[in-house]
């Protein structure tokens, strides 16, 4: 396991934060590493639980100290991770009832999200659904392909494109996506997920603002009651 987690550092490749992108300088050396821990602990490469100090976690991310240290403080300010004095850093871990509080905050920001994506002109709603139907065409290969990481990703990356209005969901959207992650052999073939979302995609195309918010609602509670008993039935008090 050890050696599988050290290949997937070593082939990850790693995006421009949107804040520094958005400001229009390149990221900074502490971006990158914020960047880079933050996504090892999302794909749950760095489970939760996982304890180690900052000089072992920068030379898995083959990165100097300095800027990791630095990261790490922005981290543990989003909750995904605790500094342990003279025990190094934590990353956290998060209980069902969490899970059920972060789908439920979710599932709000969610369906206004699509709500008002659905209430803009014609021209804008439909650049906007274009790349929403991008992202779900890439699930819908994913799932050929029988490959569940990259669905996960996709997934992952289409409900931060339909939630962008709603930028305080940013770290519990980071949340959600572990749990994807983590339960992915547990849960059935998601094959519903690419219809459910070309609904949404639909709704929001042809302007349909209520239908928008209730598709996009429904999608998100399925997902929620399909997680939660999951994480009873195997027992996990922890993720």
């Amino acid at each position: 396991m050890e050696g599988d987690r050290g290949l997937l550092f070593e082939a990850m490749v790693f995006p421009l934060s949107e804040l520094t992108a958005q400001a229009g300088r390149k990221p900074s050396l502490v971006d990158n590493a914020y960047v880079a821990l933050k996504e090892v602990i999302r794909d749950g490469v760095l489970p939760p639980g996982y304890q180690g100090s900052e000089q072992e976690i920068a030379g898995k991310l083959n990165m100097s100290r300095t800027p990791v240290h630095e990261a790490i403080i922005r981290l543990q300010s989003e909750g995904l991770v605790k500094v342990l004095p003279k025990r190094g850093v934590l990353v956290c871990s998060i209980s069902p009832d969490d899970m059920r509080e972060i789908y439920d905050v979710i599932i709000a920001c969610e369906s206004m999200a699509a709500e008002l994506l659905a209430a803009l002109p014609e021209s804008e709603r439909c650049i906007k659904a274009d790349a929403l139907d991008a992202l779900n065409a890439t699930m819908g290969l994913a799932l050929q392909e029988n490959d569940l990481v990259a669905w996960a990703k996709a997934d992952d990356e289409f409900h931060r494109l339909l939630g962008r209005i709603a930028r305080i969901a940013e770290t519990i959207m980071d949340q959600s996506h572990r749990a994807r992650m983590l339960s992915l052999k547990w849960r059935p073939i998601p094959t519903k997920s690419v219809e459910e979302h070309q609904q949404i995609v639909d709704s929001i195309r042809k302007g349909l603002k209520i239908q928008a918010h209730n598709k996009a609602r429904d999608h998100r509670a399925r997902s929620r009651d399909l997680l939660l008993p999951l994480l009873e039935r195997f027992g996990v008090k922890q993720l």
